[in-house]
């Protein structure tokens, strides 16, 4: 329910914690603006405000050329059928450029196709048809704006299935030609590299993100550099392979991650960008995460939940991380890439490889994953987990549903409670999972029981998860003050 009293005032502070709850549309000019837009303040009785941007456009506006509606955070709720709707949004945008097929998209939510229109209508105000049409057309409109990609590749990219459709539709809908917007083109290449922003609500510590994935970051895939994060991509599309590489650093003088793609990827564009606001959260809301958390998140009130770029990587990852130090981890991981991974030519500096696919481990044999290091149920477990992903028994991708995923998980050897919620966790960005046995967990809040850590978590749902990460944080802290005290009390070599 959106109150246009309470919505204009927002519009009129410009107020950032807003972009992307509602847009506005202006009828005296035909657009429909973020809320954070620079334009001249429209009269109250020009606006009218819809709760998402298909809305908008469903009822006859154009998108706006200088706040740039495709640019607004996304929105991510948490009650069931928000939940539910916003999962059906992210599978659609993650998957914008192979076409709507919404018998399968049901499926895959499990739950009805009408049940699906129902909710998806409530909480976007179209059905998932529109939406999607209108997540092509923006996504378009970006491309054309912010890369050199030519008409035809932008056309594919975003799933039309024509040039001919492609222009028509955008000139009914925006009333002028993708010719006419191309000339408006801000985005340049460098090293061969396509560059875009995105956005996000702020806080976001940066600085706990990164230091998060460094210390995870596996040898040839991941890197981190000062404040910029690197890492190899594989995407597979229409039966062909993809590969290539991303960077993420923090915008000096907005809320958003300046990413740069490598040019390998430009077929691919909108599943890279999808699985990157994933990976990186940018769909929270730390407002409403800090408020349900009270003082746990009062240090770090823009924390992420770092998501992954591919599940059955997270879920290897977690495999060889039981019971073993997250350092121990990433060595072995490192070790399995450099057995296992594809080499990858024309990187930055420190990537060299892509981690290795399902199908590639489900081939192999655990002896030889073994001989790495890793313990032999660990390794079997690899394998099993890879068959089951290759053979499609298991998926673990964006807008997949937790408890059907941690299900599927725990029926497989070797995945127990912390690896199954581990996954849940990020592998889907879910907001409200709890590893309660995790060994650091159990630390931070001083319990030796995962039972009672469980009971005395219930106080943070639906943001559990945070609360996990917003815990590692404080060990991590501590580990970082108890190493200088250390160094402090260590004796120089004058004396």
């Amino acid at each position: 329910m959106l109150d246009p009293d309470a919505c204009y005032r927002a519009m009129s502070a410009r107020d950032p914690r807003f972009d992307g709850r509602f847009f506005v549309g202006v009828s005296s000019t035909g657009v429909y603006c973020r809320p954070v837009c620079r334009a001249r303040r429209p009269k109250p009785g020009n606006c009218s405000f819809f709760p998402s941007a298909a809305a908008a456009e469903a009822a006859g506006y154009r998108p706006c050329l200088l706040c740039r509606p495709e640019l607004a955070p996304g929105n991510a709720g948490v009650d069931a059928s928000g939940r539910l709707a916003q999962r059906a949004a992210g599978m659609i945008e993650d998957r914008i450029s192979n076409g709507l097929d919404l018998d399968a998209l049901a499926q895959g939510l499990a739950v009805t196709l009408r049940h699906l229109r129902r909710v998806f209508k409530a909480e976007f105000g179209v059905s998932p048809v529109v939406f999607a049409q209108t997540q092509r057309l923006l996504l378009a409109k970006r491309l054309l704006t912010d890369t050199h990609l030519s008409m035809a590749e932008v056309a594919f990219a975003c799933g039309f299935g024509s040039i001919q459709r492609f222009n028509a539709l955008f000139q009914e809908r925006y009333r002028l030609s993708p010719t006419t917007l191309r000339k408006q083109r801000r985005g340049s290449s460098s090293l061969g590299a396509f560059r875009f922003e995105l956005t996000y609500r702020p806080p976001l510590d940066w600085d706990a993100l990164r230091s998060f994935l460094g210390r995870r970051a596996i040898g040839g895939v991941e890197s981190v550099d000062g404040d910029t994060y690197y890492r190899t991509l594989r995407i597979e599309h229409h039966g062909e392979i993809h590969t290539g590489w991303i960077s993420a650093s923090p915008s000096q003088t907005k809320p958003a991650l300046i990413m740069m793609v490598s040019a390998s990827l430009s077929k691919v564009l909108p599943r890279v960008l999808s699985r990157a606001k994933q990976a990186f959260d940018l769909s929270s809301d730390p407002d409403a995460v800090a408020a349900g958390l009270g003082d746990l998140a009062a240090r770090r009130p823009g924390l992420r939940l770092p998501g992954s770029w591919d599940g059955f990587e997270l879920t290897a990852r977690a495999i060889l991380g039981q019971q073993v130090t997250v350092q121990a981890a990433r060595t072995l991981a490192t070790r399995l890439v450099r057995s296992f991974g594809e080499p990858l030519t024309s990187a930055p500096a420190g990537l060299s490889h892509l981690f290795p696919t399902a199908e590639r481990l489900a081939e192999t044999s655990p002896a030889d994953i073994q001989v790495l290091g890793v313990v032999g149920t660990r390794a079997r477990s690899i394998v099993g987990v890879a068959q089951a992903v290759a053979s499609g028994e298991l998926s673990i991708a964006p807008g997949g549903d937790p408890t059907l995923l941690d299900a599927s998980l725990r029926r497989l050897q070797g995945v127990g409670d912390w690896t199954a919620e581990y996954v849940v966790m990020r592998g889907l960005t879910w907001p409200d999972s709890f590893p309660a046995s995790d060994r650091g967990v159990l630390r931070a809040m001083q319990e030796d029981d995962p039972k009672r850590a469980q009971k005395r978590a219930e106080v943070w749902r639906p943001w559990r998860s945070y609360a996990v990460m917003h815990l590692w944080r404080m060990l991590e802290e501590q580990h970082i003050e108890d190493r200088r005290s250390t160094e402090d009390r260590r004796p120089t070599e004058e004396s």
